[in-house]
This record gives structure tokens, C-alpha cells and sequence, in this order.
């Protein structure tokens, strides 16, 4: 599966973005879809991650209670609502897929997905 992330920008804190995820074919429902965020001088970090029908979601501890994971299987796209921002939040923003069980608990590592968006910036200003 191919994807195509967008939505970022700059944002003061407080703000809110909305990421989206669009992927191609005709088996997206099929699979995992994740948010990972890359921010200068760190690690990739997961942010985010849906079931394949949209009825599991699981949060990192950062951003839980600011974020909402969600997606579309009609139009072949996973969202990430952003709010209540903070300058910590900025990064380059990643849309992952993948075929993995998420009651194993390993979805937070990167190497589970085997699809990966190009990444979208987003800035939050203090």
C-alpha cells in the first residue's frame, strides 16, 4: 500500500491540526494504520494507532487525551486530530501500515509496518 500524508503546518500552542493519511488499493481496511513523529535530535516516536475496522485505538502517554486517531475505510484514509498543541508536539509527522495483532502489544515499534508515508511538518509555536 502506498500512502500520502498531509495536514501539517504551523500552529501556536493550543491550536489544533488535523493530519490525514491516504492510501492506495483496495485492501486498506485490511491493515494496522499507525502515526509516528520524528523531531529533530530524537528517535521516531509512535503516536497513534487504529485497528483495521477502526474499533481499537491506542495512544502514546504524550499525547493521550489531545489526540484522536481515526479513519475511513470508504475513502481509504486515516486521520489524526490534534489539539490542545504544545511546542513539544513539533515534528515530522508519519502515516505507517502495516499487518500485525495489536493485542500483542508491539505496535508501537516501528518495524511492525512495512508502509510508510512521505511525512508531513508540523510546528507549534510557543
Amino acid at each position: 500500500v502506498q500512502l500520502q500524508a498531509s495536514g501539517g503546518g504551523f500552529v501556536q500552542a493550543g491550536g489544533s491540526l488535523r493530519l490525514s493519511c491516504a492510501a492506495s488499493g483496495r485492501t486498506f481496511s485490511s491493515y494496522v494504520m499507525a502515526w509516528f513523529r520524528l523531531a529533530p535530535g530524537t528517535d521516531r516516536e509512535f503516536v497513534a494507532v487504529i485497528s483495521e475496522l477502526g474499533r481499537n485505538q491506542y495512544y502514546s502517554a504524550s499525547v493521550k487525551g489531545r489526540f484522536t486517531i481515526s479513519r475511513d475505510n470508504a475513502k481509504n484514509t486515516v486521520y489524526l486530530q490534534m489539539n490542545s498543541l504544545k511546542p513539544e508536539d513539533t515534528a515530522v509527522y508519519y502515516c505507517a501500515a502495516g499487518q500485525l495483532y495489536l493485542g500483542l502489544g508491539d505496535y508501537s515499534s516501528s518495524n511492525r509496518y512495512a508502509s510508510w508515508g512521505q511525512g508531513t511538518q508540523v510546528t507549534v509555536s510557543s
